[in-house]
């Protein structure tokens, strides 16, 4: 299994949905495993239950746990209190994280 592909869950707003297809498209193409978010199409949070909500946050960091990376969609620096929790989260595991943007280091 010498060749196997570098594991990269996708972490960032809905509000980016198309960057988020975008750059998922393009990692797979550059011969990486993504793992993405669920899309919504009203991509507000009210859409969902509480306990549904619930669900998704563990299902995506149990995508986190699965991966190698994490890439994060921060369109102009944005990172939202979700996204934040998921690189936190990413980091307590030592995942490689991968920002679309420079972070300012402030």
């Amino acid at each position: 299994m010498g060749n196997r592909a570098k594991v990269i869950t996708i972490c960032g707003s809905l509000k980016f949905v198309n960057e988020i297809m975008m750059h998922s498209k393009r990692l797979e193409l550059e011969g990486n495993c993504v793992l993405n978010i669920i899309y919504s199409m009203q991509r507000d949070k009210d859409d969902y239950t509480e306990e549904q909500f619930e669900i998704l946050d563990r299902m995506h960091k149990q995508k986190i746990d699965m991966s190698d990376a994490i890439f994060v969609i921060n369109v102009g620096g944005y990172i939202g209190e979700g996204t934040k929790s998921e690189i936190e989260y990413a980091a307590k595991l030592d995942k490689e994280i991968i920002y679309l943007e420079e972070q300012n280091r402030n």
